[in-house]
This record gives C-alpha cells, sequence and structure tokens, in this order.
C-alpha cells in the first residue's frame, strides 16, 4: 500500500490516504509511458508543412534558351528544381500525423503515470478545492501554500468554473478533471496537485476496469 499525506489549501497535513500499488499497475512500466506520450504529442501535430513540386509553382513552362549553342547546360523549364525560384524535389507534403493505441494501453500508461508521480514525491494531494469566485490570486495562494513553485496539473473530480477561471492566467498551470486527464497530461508538469475526490475517483475506476476484465 502507498501511503500519501492530504493536505488543505493552507498547506497543513490533515490526514493520510492509502493507494493499493496494484490498483496502479504494480510496477512503472516505462516504455508503455514512452509510447503513449509519442502518441499523444504525434496527435498534435498539425501536419501543414507544404512545399510546390515543379507543376505547382508559377511560371512559363516555354524553353528557357535554345538547346545548343549557348555554353549553358540544358535546361527545359524555368520551374526545374535546380533552378532558384524553382519546385521542390522531396519536400513536405500535407500529412496526418494521429495514430491510436488500444484503450487498454492507454489506461495502463495513466496508472504507471500516477504511479511514478507517487513514487518520486511529486504529487500532491488536496482535500478538498472550492472557489467561491473567479480569482486567480486565490489559486496562487493555495499553491503557494503547497509549496507549487513548477510546471503543474491541477485534478479536480469535476469542472467547475470558478477553479478553471481562477488558474487559467496562472503561468505552467494546467486544470483538468479526473477523467480527462491522460498519462501524456501527468507526465508533462513536474507536479501533479489532484484532489482527494479526484483521485478517489480515479481509483474506483481502475478497480471497476479490473473487475470487468476478470
Amino acid at each position: 500500500m502507498l501511503t500519501l499525506p492530504v493536505y488543505n489549501v493552507v498547506g497543513e497535513e490533515v490526514g493520510t490516504f492509502e493507494v493499493d500499488e496494484s490498483v496502479l499497475g504494480g510496477k512503472v512500466r516505462r516504455r508503455l509511458m514512452h509510447d503513449a506520450v509519442v502518441m499523444y504529442q504525434a496527435n498534435e501535430r498539425v501536419g501543414a508543412a507544404n512545399t510546390k513540386t515543379r507543376s505547382e509553382v508559377a511560371g512559363s513552362t516555354k524553353k528557357p534558351y535554345r538547346q545548343k549553342g549557348t555554353g549553358n547546360a540544358r535546361a527545359g523549364s524555368r520551374k526545374s528544381i535546380i533552378w532558384r525560384g524553382g519546385g521542390v524535389a522531396f519536400g513536405p507534403r500535407p500529412r496526418d500525423y494521429h495514430y491510436h493505441m488500444p484503450r487498454k494501453s492507454r489506461r495502463a500508461a495513466l496508472k504507471s503515470a500516477l504511479l511514478s508521480k507517487i513514487l518520486d514525491n511529486e504529487t500532491v494531494l488536496l482535500d478538498e478545492l472550492e472557489i467561491q469566485e473567479p480569482k486567480t490570486k486565490r489559486v496562487a495562494e493555495i499553491l503557494n501554500n503547497l509549496k507549487i513553485d513548477r510546471t503543474c496539473l491541477l485534478a479536480i473530480e469535476r469542472h467547475d468554473e470558478n477553479i478553471w477561471k481562477s488558474a487559467r492566467n496562472i503561468a505552467g498551470l494546467s486544470t483538468k478533471t479526473a477523467a480527462d486527464i491522460n498519462a501524456y497530461d501527468v507526465l508533462k508538469p513536474q507536479r501533479l496537485v489532484i484532489t482527494k475526490a479526484a483521485l478517489e475517483g480515479l481509483v474506483r475506476s481502475f478497480k471497476n476496469e479490473k473487475g470487468t476484465e476478470s
């Protein structure tokens, strides 16, 4: 069992929370996490790089000069790839980098990412987080109380407009619900701040998956 200290918004330890390591896969599967991160990064690529071939370059198709007697190399078009302003040979073309990993693999990668963050002491468990009105200063104070001074993912149980608006202007901080996070979201920032309710929801969903598989 893994024991995590639970903190309040003031930064005081108010209890502990135990997580069964086997629910998070039992071990950190680094190769699987790498594959998942590569997939998520590839899916973010636009793939819009484009160069014009000689058939797409604007210009005359007239032969620049006669075949013989000029002292120049033979040339049939100003749009040749060896001419300045001509087409590009084997240049980048628009393409789709998008691909999918199986859902079980993506979930296993998420489990390993969470486990690695816990084992590396890069996870801060928050007992609860409530913001009465959108105020960036309030979230900044909470992060300061928790001694979070690096890039961070704030994972909450469900979407909260006040929390989202309060956190969106803080550099290096991203906010997501527990149901929406993936391995890349967890691994990219240096710290993970997750509410107790959000972690309980994730553990519960992992246990349900384990039950359906058996």
